[in-house]
């Protein structure tokens, strides 16, 4: 049995069964299913299931090469937050997310490689201990906090120290500061104190990068499918850090390693193959280095 919203908000769409609790359509949770059958129909082909689940999601990246950039897609409803994946516009986050979570689910039987069990990975992936209650706070809004609960599970491997990462001074403020930009928060205004909360409680964690000074050095040690989360110097408080961006690695067949990132409409509007890692953060004055997160299972 599938713990927490997933089962609430597929009920009615799959099987016709309330379970007794309010739902959400599943149009509004799953957009581009031609997209995602696509998708489906290569990993079989291709036998994307045979290879570690790093390659495999970086198989999956490549494939969504070219979608175009989406701002706020998670942003599904009023009131009830809930797992949702959309295909046709994704955000860098959306992109490593999906990447990460149908490469998850290529490990169930063929028969299971649905809707439902895509949903049911980016629960496990998105949410405080994988799992939607239905609460707005319940998603991992900060990347550092989504790294620090998916480390904490198991799920990947934060590799930033071990790597030479260092810490820095970091504030996660973004949400709070930006409020009107997010559907949710705009409809309940009371969720910006258990927000802040969230935040201060988010900033009192230290965050390590890895300077992208050296970030060349250590590009041997990276692999296809890691998670690479880029810090930033904050645009307010320039002696503080903030993660403003996330992508995979890729490496090339001549060695080189890529940052594959959904980008946004100012740069590429799209999901594409980047430069070399090492070479991308020096585009960007206020990039400072990177985090690192290898994905075990």
């Amino acid at each position: 049995m599938r713990l927490g919203i997933l089962i609430l908000v597929l009920a009615v769409a799959l099987s016709g069964n309330t379970r007794g609790a309010v739902t959400l359509p599943i149009r509004a949770v799953f957009k581009g299913q031609d997209r995602f059958e696509q998708l489906v129909v290569r990993a079989k082909a291709e036998n994307w299931k045979s290879l570690p689940i790093g390659e495999r999601t970086a198989s999956v990246g490549q494939a969504m090469v070219g979608t175009p950039y989406r701002s706020f897609t998670l942003e599904v409803d009023n009131r009830t937050e809930s797992p949702s994946v959309n295909f046709t516009g994704l955000d860098c986050w959306t992109f490593f997310e999906i990447a990460l979570s149908f490469a998850r689910m290529l490990d169930e039987p063929e028969e299971n490689w649905t809707p439902a069990e895509l949903l049911h990975y980016v629960e496990m992936d998105r949410y405080r201990a994988g799992e939607c209650t239905g609460e707005y706070l319940s998603r991992l809004h900060y990347l550092e906090d989504w790294l620090y609960d998916n480390n904490r599970r198991g799920l990947v491997a934060d590799l930033t120290r071990s790597l030479g990462g260092t810490s820095v001074p970091h504030s996660a403020r973004e949400m709070t500061s930006g409020w009107r930009h997010y559907r949710y928060l705009v409809h309940n205004r009371a969720l910006l104190r258990p927000l802040s909360q969230m935040e201060n409680d988010v900033s009192s964690r230290p965050l390590y990068e890895i300077p992208k000074s050296r970030v060349a050095a250590i590009e041997s040690r990276l692999h296809s499918g890691d998670i690479i989360g880029i810090v930033s110097r904050d645009g307010r408080h320039t002696s503080l850090r903030a993660t403003s961006h996330v992508g995979l690695a890729l490496r090339a067949s001549d060695g080189t390693l890529h940052f594959m990132h959904a980008s946004a409409p100012h740069n590429y509007g799209r999901v594409v193959i980047d430069s070399r890692l090492s070479t991308y953060l020096y585009r960007y004055g206020l990039d400072t280095g990177i985090l690192v997160a290898r994905p075990l299972r």
